[in-house]
């Protein structure tokens, strides 16, 4: 695969490739590294062992950084190659099995310095070691470098590396070759897609990842692809489990994806790190039939579905999510609104004490924010907002707001700054999202980004939400009612599907997620039901919002077994 950069384009992109390879930020690089037991766990689910004529197949390594895979990868390969051909020649026999890529000069030289170490103390001389370091190594940007031919396997850890930390000319090069690089993706999401275009029609492509792309929405792209033309073989979840080095914030998971026909999908959950216990899984996910009396693994069909999200929990959980999708209209759908509030850039400059913020009455709201709502009610602690715009959505002139004028130009060097004020600076003022002043009367139900469990909080029409909390409004839903089905265990099964989790099993509550969720029209909900769901809310008792829930989504006795203990 080769992607020619146009003249114009070329000198910005390598410039741009450049500084990345030479930066030493380990952030900005998106280097983690692999635990070796987990390594060996994943090679073995490729299928990459030392019983196999690894010589004769291929293998690459997009991105090898220090070594983690590549090291592990050449043992195997030189001890399966002795064993099948003890006297045969180096660089003819493995010369072509092997391709990696680094883009960081250091690290690169660094781990070619250890694979030279490797090749000669396991008897080769220094320039059959040279040789073949030099075929099998090469320094560049994985994303845009030739690869010649196809590969058995593609094995790593792409880096995990944010848009905002990819020099502009590079990431719109990597938008016009990636069909993948969709809204908000990270860079580990292209080079899935590179990699899977070089499996060959037997490969398997074995990464430890961020799992965020299997249910949000810019893997929606990745998703559609895999689903379409291959095969996910193995996930494995490692919640919780020390799979680095180095702590890191999204959770890790494991997949093995084939080029071959879709079928059912082995899963496997938080495993634990140690040799044995791995070795043991990794025999499990590649028997060919799966031991009926095994709890470790089970399989699931029809996980991959076009560019909807991966569910992943029990096939019961799974069916009764299926079921709620073809039967009811998503949130919005069904009367509500979602949203988030505001952001303003400047919080220092914008936010302060509500009865300290010395300007004009009516260009001040009073603000909520998650510590207001933490006992699950609100409890204002007195926090106020700047509101910059007429109610008609244009910013207030502020010649006729003498008091906001002397404010805000008394910070005008922290508001000024901010990028919305650089990119308009007659704008300079305004806050990143517009205050639209209706929705600080209107009744609200206000939702932390990340929790472990639902926190659904009524406010009854005086605040305004900060950014850090996202919104639902209705104009055919009672709010209350509402807010016990989004208490329920049923909302906490539809977040837990849809959205990635976080360190310390916390869910995404992201507007994203919550549109989502599926909801029958309030017109259809019996009157009696209605009275049980906003009691059940306003007492805040979770037993009974979950009791009112399953009723209001008519669930079966074997449906609600999906939710454990909840569904007793």
């Amino acid at each position: 695969m080769s992607f020619a950069l146009n003249a114009a384009q070329k000198p910005a992109v390598l410039a741009a490739s450049e500084t990345l390879a030479t930066e030493s930020e380990i952030e900005t690089r998106g280097a983690v590294f692999t635990r070796s037991e987990v390594v060996d766990f994943i090679l073995d689910l490729a299928g990459y062992t030392e019983d196999q004529p690894l010589h004769e197949r291929r293998l690459l390594e997009p991105s090898f950084g220090g070594g983690d895979f590549l090291i592990p990868v050449i043992e195997r390969l030189l001890n399966a190659w002795r064993a099948a051909r003890p006297n045969g020649s180096a660089l003819n026999d493995l010369g072509n099995a092997l391709r990696a890529v680094e883009l960081h000069h250091d690290t690169f030289h660094h781990t070619r310095a250890n694979v030279l170490t490797l090749l000669e103390r396991k008897g080769m001389n220094t320039n059959t070691a040279t040789a073949l370091a030099d075929r099998w190594l090469s320094q560049g940007d994985f994303l845009l470098a030739p690869l010649e031919g196809k590969f058995n396997f593609v094995v790593g850890n792409p880096p995990y590396v944010r848009q905002e930390l990819i020099p502009p000319p590079l990431l719109s090069a990597y938008r016009s070759r990636y069909q993948t690089m969709y809204d908000r993706a990270d860079l580990y999401i292209p080079f899935f897609e590179c990699s899977l275009s070089a499996l060959s029609d037997d490969g398997r492509l074995g990464f430890i990842c961020a799992d965020r792309w299997m249910k949000n929405r810019y893997g929606g792209p990745l998703r559609n692809l895999v689903a379409e033309r291959f095969h996910l073989k193995v996930y494995v979840d490692m919640v919780d489990t020390p799979a680095f080095h180095s702590d890191v914030i999204a959770y890790p998971a494991i997949t093995i994806i084939s080029r071959e026909a879709p079928g059912a999908t082995r899963i496997a959950h938080r495993p634990g790190i140690d040799r044995s216990t791995l070795s043991t899984l990794a025999n499990l996910l590649r028997s060919p039939v799966l031991p009926k009396e095994t709890n470790a693994v089970r399989e699931l069909a029809r996980v991959t579905n076009g560019a909807e999200p991966w569910l992943l929990e029990s096939s019961v959980q799974m069916a009764v999510i299926r079921r709620l999708e073809r039967s009811f209209p998503a949130l919005e759908e069904a009367g509500c609104k979602v949203g988030i509030g505001v952001a303003t850039g400047a919080d220092e400059a914008f936010i302060n004490d509500f009865d300290a913020l010395d300007i004009e009455p009516d260009r001040k709201l009073p603000l909520v924010t998650t510590k207001d709502i933490v006992s699950g009610e609100v409890k204002w602690r007195g926090q106020g907002v700047i509101n910059p715009f007429t109610e008609s959505g244009k910013l207030v002139d502020l010649n006729q707001y003498p008091r906001l004028r002397r404010y805000l130009e008394a910070r005008r060097d922290v508001i000024a700054k901010r990028h919305c004020a650089r990119k308009a600076p007659v704008n300079w003022y305004r806050t990143i999202d517009r205050i639209t002043l209706a929705l600080a009367a209107q009744p609200k139900l206000l939702i932390p980004d990340i929790k472990g469990e639902a926190h659904i909080v009524f406010e009854g029409g005086e605040l305004y939400p900060h950014h850090n909390l996202y919104y639902v409004t209705s104009g055919d839903w009672d709010l209350r009612a509402l807010q016990a089905v989004l208490l329920s265990a049923v909302t906490r099964l539809f977040v837990a599907t849809y959205s990635t989790k976080m360190r310390g099993g916390f869910m995404r509550f992201q507007a994203q997620y919550l549109r989502r969720i599926r909801i029958p029209r309030w017109a259809d909900v019996p009157e009696s039901l209605r009275q049980t769901l906003a009691e059940a809310a306003i007492k805040r008792d979770a037993h009974a919002c979950n009791q009112a829930a399953f009723m209001l989504y008519n669930l079966s006795h074997e449906e609600r077994s999906a939710f454990g203990n909840d569904g007793e």
